[in-house]
């Protein structure tokens, strides 16, 4: 994947769809404050930004629609083929050294289909787009992170399975080893031991903290994601 291309063409695309976000919605977005089904489509609510974020190759139909970053979803219908078709998903700026941050935890809580290819995940940015770390709370179906494995880790209760690659800029990905649809992550105690333990990076600036799916197919048929819990603090 080319993650970085997907950022940088979201951002740059952004401006194109400027009232493209509507509150008419139907369904179990009905209620929401925002929804978009532009292909880069935004919504925001406080100091966090939704992008529906389908940047990938081959991508289908989607929408996303918000109502704070506690609840928020997406209605999204990708085909089969291979390769990440969208990346809907709740960014908050951070803009901190990492080594200046006391603490980084979040909680989730999320409902999703039992079928298609996808995974839950935070998509974790240092240093602007320069380092990529990804955490992967949940998986179904035919999807692996970018890189190769370098083993097994278990941090603060959590065990993990480390993959490390590059897209053009370093990606490194913990996978659970478990799926979990909620629950609570020490964002902190991941990157530390990427940092301390490992030696990847070296006192980056943290830029953003996303959430949300990493959606490669749906099968042709609409599948709905919806996070009712959501908490990201230092």
């Amino acid at each position: 994947m080319t993650r970085t291309r997907k950022k940088l063409l979201r951002l740059a695309v952004a401006g194109l769809f400027a009232g493209t976000a509507t509150t008419i919605a139907i369904g179990p977005a009905a209620a929401a404050d925002c929804q978009t089904s532009a292909q880069y489509g935004e919504c925001t609510s406080g100091s966090y930004t939704f992008y529906n974020d389908e940047w990938g190759s081959g991508y289908g139909s989607q929408t996303l629609w918000e109502d704070g970053p506690t609840y928020w979803g997406v209605d999204s219908t990708q085909p089969n083929t291979s390769g990440v078709k969208a990346y809907p998903d709740e960014a908050l700026p951070v803009n901190e050294s990492l080594d200046s941050l006391p603490s980084l935890t979040s909680s989730f809580g999320y409902n999703v289909p039992s079928s298609g290819n996808w995974e839950a995940a935070y998509d974790i940015w240092l240093n602007s787009t320069s380092i990529e770390v990804m955490v992967w709370t949940d998986t179904n179906g035919n999807v692996s992170p970018a890189g190769s494995s370098i083993g097994d880790v278990t941090l603060n209760g959590n065990t993990w399975d480390v993959y490390v690659g590059n897209v053009g800029h370093p990606v490194y990905s913990l996978v659970r080893t478990s799926n979990e649809t909620s629950g609570s992550v020490n964002l902190l105690g991941i990157l530390d031991w990427l940092q301390n333990d490992k030696g990847y990076f070296s006192d980056p600036t943290l830029s953003t903290v996303d959430f949300g799916w990493e959606i490669s197919g749906t099968g042709d048929v609409q599948e709905d994601y919806t996070v009712w819990s959501y908490s990201l603090s230092d």
